[in-house]
């Protein structure tokens, strides 16, 4: 046989690149759809917007009009603002000249103030007898490290009268503890509490019954040619007196306890128990001026971010302490808080910013569980074992598995980013494109990575389906109401932040929210998204995430490919103990080191001088380096251990068996005698317990690598693609094998002649479309093509008709000239026509070893005796071998053909005949058949005898 050698790391790479090629192209239509969902996902939210945004054009979502006579000639034009407006329209306004409105305080709702409760014990709160006629008082906190100090301060926070006159009512707007308990608005363009049916709250140590008080309100304004000022909307807004009461705590941290417990999940009661705010003093004094402010800011309820009521409660407790220590009418005054100039703006949908982050998450890690969905099927049907047993190596396998995934991925990422610019999304319109590619580029290395780390730990395709997509939706989510809440609170531990950015589908929302945030900024001020310069920003997290997942990407490489190792060995499909400490040189057997043997390590059954014999041989094989026997075990042994209590199961005991080249070994036994598990251990796909198994002179515990190149393997389950074709099939393990060109064509095409697979093109048609038979024949082809010097063949002709077994038996004969052969099978008559030798393993022992005619002279011991009578006559058959001979045992019986064993010892051939000659006169036999031992009677006795023998 022409040996082509091994096939180097470029020809097995260029062997798994063609096929996968093939393979996808066949799956075209599949990974369209693939990379063409981004598409379809855009198309729809730009559908959706559409279709919105035309109903949002709509004149009630216009900025509102009115008809003003601004120069008193009676003529009126249009004016346009916000004092002409609803709520909604109100938006879509220009603002050139914001209004000011007066600072109010946010003032806790009358059924939610603080009060006396059984669930906690604060002093000083209002009883809740209060909340009958809603008249509870609005209660602040405080403390600080001088108390008489601190209690001083509070006590001229507030104004102890109003002024009578009405004009100085302006003034005193903007000195006053005013406050409403409206919800805030994201802006200060409307001033909710004013133009709201909440009441707006004058905060004042005592409430009088007499209390009456209204201040004036001036809404929006319009000049005209001669510069004067017409004021459009103007009116006096009612304000109701609140009592506000200030408790003294001892420290902040009971204020913290109070405080928090004052929230709905904050105590067993389940109730709302609000504050106007809190002080912390500090260290105040009368040349030092430090206070701490506690203020509610959850009234945005996790939605978008609104205005906090703040600036007023800072102005009065300023003023508190000038009025303390400088003179009583010191004051600070803050007469209106405005927001900045606008430009008009129309209402509009953007659904990519409504979703924001979450969205884009979702979209961009569907990668994730198809590519861990390929690699567990691939490892569930046996497929990456199959091609490594024919030499493939790990390093191609992930090189190539590696840049097709990558290949999709940029695909994908690159229709997703593209088409998104095209309508408009602006998180890809905006942000620098550099940018992006760096972060996009570096998560989907870092996601291809991560479904190899995960791939690992299933082994059940649906499971890993589930595990995937959850995944994916669940880091979703989790980013969206947990992760983006701890981004925006500074607050929040940014070492937490961080631990909780090294799980990759954070590290993706992180970056994905910052590109989003920069995106919507540019957006709004009409300028770009994030640029190079933005990632110096301390708060833009994109840095930091861009190192995370770059350093994630080079650890978790090398962790995940040395766990597939670490499992591959496991299972005995390589032979590492450490990625650092691997031996590159093959150990072989060498004539001038003797490998010695201690013989209290070899157990062999006396009884059976055949078995003795072959020990011996393979003692001698390992003592001489002759290179004529590829297939060598020695002592093998498989214990499987149990588990549950159960005891352990020994597979296999102390084989030891030599295959010379050119020969075919037969392998004999009943179902689960342990002839696969051989066949595996053999192959390196099973980790024996003890032995040692060498193949082509190489020991595979050491040089397993090298030996899968050498032989192959017809497993009992034909493992194909069914998108490619019989012929694909053989080229690609023809490469493996170093075949190329036309040596490669020709091996081809003689293998699927041998096999009855040229004929027709069958060879070219898919084999999805091949029958059992012929998947049986491609596996056995697959296994013989190109220069292998040991094949391993478990059952292969399961399935097959006679004349497709004609021809597999022929093929198999031709291939053996120059290769050793281990063939399971249950068809003796196969094993005689194939095997030159036979070994007949029961309950994990090996029982005999020899030629059929060696076999059947050993155990010849019973004639087998065949009638065939009219099923009526059954009986007086049955009684005459009876009487001829009392051990005989019917071995078969169909309609009235029976079958019987008789044993030599007991009686003579010359008797038989007689006794048939005898019978002739009383029934009509149709034919009778005498024989001598064959290869099942041999097989039915040393599988009855070794029973019997281990029930004794």
């Amino acid at each position: 046989m022409v040996s082509y050698g091994t096939a180097s790391f470029l020809t097995q790479a260029d062997a798994l690149l063609r096929k996968n090629l093939i393979y996808q192209r066949r799956n075209i239509k599949q990974n369209i759809i693939l990379t063409i969902y981004p598409v379809f996902l855009c198309l729809l939210i730009i559908s959706i917007q559409s279709v919105v945004n035309n109903e949002l054009d709509k004149p009630r979502y216009h900025c509102g009009c009115k008809c003003i006579d601004a120069n008193g000639s009676g003529t009126c034009r249009d004016v346009c603002g916000v004092q002409f407006s609803t709520s909604i329209q109100a938006i879509a306004c220009p603002v050139p000249r914001p209004q000011e409105w007066p600072a109010l305080v946010q003032v806790p709702s009358a059924k939610y103030r603080a009060v006396r409760a059984a669930s906690h014990n604060f002093r000083g709160l209002p009883d809740g007898s209060c909340f009958k006629d809603l008249s509870c008082a609005a209660t602040s906190l405080f403390t600080g490290q001088n108390e008489s100090i601190a209690k001083s301060l509070v006590k001229r926070i507030l104004l102890n009268s109003i002024p009578e006159n009405k004009e100085d009512i302006s003034s005193f707007v903007s000195v006053a503890y005013l406050g409403t308990n409206s919800i805030p608005g994201p802006d200060n363009y409307v001033e909710r509490g004013l133009l709201s049916q909440s009441p707006v709250h004058l905060i004042l140590p005592l409430c009088s019954v007499k209390f009456n008080l209204t201040v004036p309100v001036t809404i929006g304004d319009v000049q005209n040619k001669k510069g004067r000022t017409i004021i459009l909307v103007s009116f006096f807004a009612e304000v109701n007196c609140i009592k506000n009461l200030y408790l003294w705590r001892e420290n902040s941290s009971i204020i913290n306890e109070e405080l928090f417990q004052g929230y709905r999940k904050g105590n067993p009661a389940h109730k709302i128990s609000e504050y106007v705010g809190a002080y912390d003093f500090l260290n105040t004094s009368k040349i030092n001026f430090n206070v701490n402010l506690w203020y509610n800011s959850t009234y945005s309820n996790r939605g978008k971010p609104r205005l906090l009521r703040v600036p007023r409660t800072l102005n009065m407790v300023s003023n508190a302490f000038l009025r303390q220590f400088k003179s009583s009418k010191s004051r600070i005054l803050l007469s209106y808080v405005k927001e900045m100039p606008k430009a008009g703006t129309r209402i509009a949908l953007d659904l990519s910013e409504l979703l924001g982050p979450l969205l884009y998450s979702w979209v961009v890690q569907l990668l994730l569980p198809v590519f861990l969905i390929s690699l567990v099927h691939d490892k569930q049907h046996m497929i990456r074992i199959m091609m490594k047993v024919h030499g493939l190596g790990d390093g191609p396998y992930w090189v190539i598995t590696y840049c097709h995934f990558l290949s999709i991925s940029f695909l994908y990422m690159l229709w997703l980013a593209t088409f998104g610019s095209i309508i408009g999304l602006d998180i890809f319109r905006l942000n620098n494109y550099c940018i992006q590619f760096l972060f996009y580029g570096l998560y989907i290395n870092l996601q291809i990575v991560l479904a190899f780390l995960a791939g690992i730990g299933f082994s059940d395709v649906h499971s890993a389906a589930v595990v995937g997509y959850i995944y994916v939706f669940g880091s979703g989510l989790l980013g969206s109401f947990l992760f983006q809440f701890y981004i925006e609170h500074l607050d929040f531990s940014r070492k937490t932040l961080f631990i909780m950015e090294l799980i990759p589908g954070f590290s993706l929302y992180r970056g994905l929210y910052e590109l989003s945030q920069f995106a919507l900024g540019g957006h709004y001020q009409g300028t770009y998204g994030m640029q190079w310069k933005d990632l110096s920003e301390h708060d833009n997290g994109i840095k930091e995430v861009l190192v995370i997942m770059a350093l994630e990407w080079l650890i978790l490489l090398y962790v995940s490919y040395y766990l597939d190792q670490l499992a591959l060995a496991r299972n005995g499909a390589c032979r590492y103990s450490s990625i650092f400490t691997r031996n590159f040189k093959n150990r072989s057997i060498q004539p001038t080191v003797p490998i010695k043997i201690p013989s209290s390590t070899i157990t062999v059954d006396q009884e059976n001088s055949d078995i003795f014999e072959e020990v011996c041989k393979v003692e001698n094989l390992l003592k001489k380096s002759t290179g004529g026997h590829p297939i060598i075990l020695s002592n093998l042994e498989k214990v499987y251990t149990g588990k549950d209590g159960n005891p352990n199961k020994q597979a296999v005991h102390s084989l030891s068996l030599a295959v010379a080249k050119g020969e075919c070994l037969g392998m004999l036994g009943p179902n689960g005698s342990g002839k696969t598990t051989v066949i595996n251990m053999v192959t390196g796909l099973l980790l024996p317990t003890s032995g040692r198994v060498f193949l082509s002179n190489k020991e595979i515990s050491s040089s397993m690598d090298n030996i899968h190149t050498k032989i192959g393997i017809c497993p009992q389950k034909d493992l194909l693609w069914d998108s490619l074709s019989g012929r694909e099939h053989l080229m690609f393990y023809g490469r493996l094998r170093n075949l190329k060109g036309l040596e490669l064509q020709q091996a081809v095409d003689n293998s699927l002649r041998s096999l009855d697979l040229y004929e027709g093109n069958v060879g070219d048609h898919l084999a999805g479309t091949y029958s059992g038979g012929m998947k049986r024949r491609l596996s056995v082809a697959i296994s013989l093509i190109g220069d292998t010097q040991v094949v391993l063949l478990d059952e292969p002709t399961t399935g097959l008709d006679p004349d497709s077994r004609n021809y597999l038996w022929h093929a198999i004969k031709l291939a053996k000239r120059d290769r050793a052969i281990i063939l399971t099978t249950h068809l003796m008559d196969e094993a005689e026509f194939l095997c030159d030798r036979l070994a007949i393993i029961v309950n994990g022992r090996l029982r005999c070893v020899g030629s059929s005619s060696e076999l059947k002279t050993r155990y010849e011991g019973s004639y087998q005796l065949t009638i065939s009578a009219d099923p009526i006559n059954k009986d007086i058959i049955e009684d005459m071998v009876t009487s001829l001979c009392s051990d005989a045992m019917k071995i078969y019986d169909v309609i009235g053909t029976q079958r019987f064993r008789l044993p030599k010892q007991v009686v003579r051939v010359q008797e038989i005949f007689k006794a048939i000659e005898v019978l002739k006169r009383r029934v009509a036999i149709h034919a009778f058949e005498v024989t001598g031992t064959s290869m099942e009677d041999v097989f039915s006795n040393v599988v009855n005898h070794a029973l019997e023998s281990e029930i004794d």
